[in-house]
């Protein structure tokens, strides 16, 4: 058996292993060096230009999951998870939001600013023609992709993870001060490790075949 295929077949294994964590374990933290690898999975994720249009927040603060806990329908994931990780949105892309991506782009693949200037002014063009709304709906698909990464991650360091829509976003903005910071709250993804008192660890997935799932045209 080759590298990719073993390589691919542990990613296999990895992903039927996790599941939507209902119950964590609260005396269990991640290590610090787990974290960060978890954090570069999402820095590496894949974004429209490269932009990464968003921030996570980790949220430690105790006394802010015991209040985001109830603007989350009262699910204990918030407090009980070793951490809770939410991706909030920028409601806007700037000028100089394009600008400083390009500038790093520069500096980062060696190549002259002024070189770079038509790629900045194309993708200006192209966000200027969104409307905030539009604007705001395409950073949150991004924020999707870099949530796959997170959770393949974790299933390959074996850190439970739930990936959660079910809060209320406006009371998560005003508990974390995101209007100020021109951010939204999109999705929510405590992580941790599993309680043995979670039941739903041991129910099988639930997915469609695969010859259902595709079809090849």
């Amino acid at each position: 058996m080759s590298e990719v295929e073993v390589k691919g077949s542990s990613l296999v294994q990895s992903l039927k292993w996790r599941y939507a964590t209902k119950k964590f374990d609260a005396t269990k933290k991640i290590s610090a060096e787990d974290l960060h690898t978890l954090m570069e999975c999402i820095q590496l994720t894949a974004t429209s230009y490269g932009l990464q249009p968003y921030k996570v927040l980790n949220i430690e603060n105790t006394e802010l999951r015991t209040k985001m806990q109830v603007a989350s329908w009262g699910q204990s994931q918030v407090v009980d998870a070793s951490h809770v990780l939410v991706f909030c949105a920028y409601t806007a892309i700037t000028s100089d939001m394009v600008d400083e991506y390009v500038a790093l782009k520069a500096s980062t693949q060696s190549i002259p600013l002024p070189a770079l200037k038509g790629y900045g002014d194309f993708m200006k063009s192209k966000i200027d023609a969104k409307s905030p709304a539009e604007i705001l709906d395409w950073n949150a698909r991004q924020i999707y992709i870099a949530l796959g990464n997170l959770l393949a991650a974790c299933g390959e360091l074996n850190i439970d993870a739930c990936p959660m829509e079910g809060f209320e976003p406006e009371k998560y903005d005003e508990l974390l001060g995101l209007p100020t910071k021109g951010l939204s709250s999109v999705v929510v993804c405590p992580i941790g490790y599993r309680s043995a008192e979670d039941a739903t660890q041991n129910s099988p997935k639930v997915r469609k075949p695969l010859n259902e799932l595709f079809e090849t045209i």
